[in-house]
């Protein structure tokens, strides 16, 4: 047996084990981090790209898999860092006890999709975009006038006293714990029937509709579950950062920095988001502190990045860069033989065999 043969017999059993030990030592490493790295100055890049991890990964359980682009996921975020907020000043919940808020704020969060969904999700995609906008606005206008909101001052959070020098460390596996859970589910949704119907609702949801799917129920469905995740991780950014206000935690920028983080990893993949929040959270930190890039012009290059991205990588880096690997190992040929090809072969085939009797025949009759 040849070297190319053998290869080929080997690949099949080697692809599995290789992506099993890449997720073994991005576990380990994802792990290791805040004891690798214990400056808190670094520790927080952590924190808040696992926060954001997680926020993009909900985005995409919806969006992603439905094809509906929402700009209204701070309305989720917002609202789960100002119930806990509000519950922990009424109630009097203070140190590590108001984690036990968590979910609460989840229930919020689906309390708050429920109506949400019901209105926006009976219309097509691009007016969809419009209505998650409007209600983006609304949420952060009630923030500002409601009394209990603490108005234009926001919020602040309950004291915790934790050593300052590992103050980061409690916070990076309480958030890695939520993008953890957030990727299970969203691999979960994405191998079950319903992701299936999701992924439907996708491609054609007239279509969908046709073949049975209950396309409201099951985009609600989705949009609950995403709505539910980021208000979830949205409380734990407050208690984080230890203050909310309406521009802070009802934020267009938070928004448009989870589709920029999608569309730059892969937009509908697992991994795509994942990847995109890594890249772009920790980005966005360094740039804010950088003073030639003060004011909005971190804001302006990131709108410079998501053009380009759009423009020139609207499959994102995952698939775009599986598709640059599965082209260099095969040097530009065919992975698999084309069905035109093949049946052309069995056809010749074929005519060959059946011109040979013919042959002998007619041979036989001179």
């Amino acid at each position: 047996m040849s070297d190319a043969r053998r290869r080929l017999r080997a690949a099949p059993g080697l692809a599995p084990a290789l992506k099993g030990g890449g997720l073994v030592a991005l576990i380990a490493i994802a792990i290791a981090f805040p004891q690798v790295y214990s400056n808190p100055a670094v520790s927080s890049y952590g924190v808040l790209a696992l926060i954001y991890v997680t926020a993009a990964t909900a985005w995409n359980i919806f969006s992603g898999n439905t094809g509906y682009i929402s700009l209204g996921q701070a309305v989720f975020y917002g609202s789960g860092a100002y119930t806990m907020g509000i519950a922990a000043r009424d109630w009097n919940i203070t140190g590590d006890s108001v984690f036990a808020l968590l979910p609460l704020c989840g229930l919020v969060g689906a309390a708050i999709a429920i109506p949400f969904g019901l209105i926006a999700l009976r219309v097509k995609r691009h007016t969809f975009i419009v209505i998650t906008i409007a209600f983006f606005f609304i949420f952060q206008l009630m923030a500002f006038n409601f009394s209990f909101t603490g108005g234009s001052t926001g919020l602040q959070s309950p004291f915790l006293n934790w050593p300052s020098a590992t103050y980061n460390t409690p916070f990076y596996y309480i958030a890695l714990a939520f993008a953890a859970g957030a990727i299970a589910i969203a691999w979960l949704v994405r191998r079950s029937r319903f992701g299936l119907q999701l992924r439907a609702i996708r491609d054609d949801e007239d279509r969908a509709r046709g073949l049975g799917v209950k396309a409201m129920r099951v985009k609600l469905s989705a949009f609950l579950i995403s709505g539910t995740i980021t208000a979830m991780i949205g409380a734990v950014w407050f208690y984080y950062i230890n203050q909310v206000e309406p521009q802070t935690g009802f934020d267009p920028i938070f928004d448009l920095t989870l589709v920029l983080m999608a569309f730059l990893g892969g937009y509908g993949s697992i991994s795509g988001p994942v990847l995109g929040a890594l890249i772009i959270e920790p980005l966005t930190l360094w740039l804010n502190t950088q003073p030639q890039f003060s004011g909005y012009l971190s804001e302006i290059l990131l709108g410079a990045i998501f053009l380009i991205v759009v423009l020139f990588l609207p499959r994102g880096i995952i698939t775009t860069g599986g598709e640059l690997i599965t082209r260099i190992r095969t040097r530009g040929r065919p992975a698999v033989i084309p069905a035109t090809s093949v049946g052309s072969s069995a056809l010749a085939s074929g005519a060959t065999a059946a011109s040979g009797p013919s042959s002998v025949s007619s041979g036989g009759g001179r």
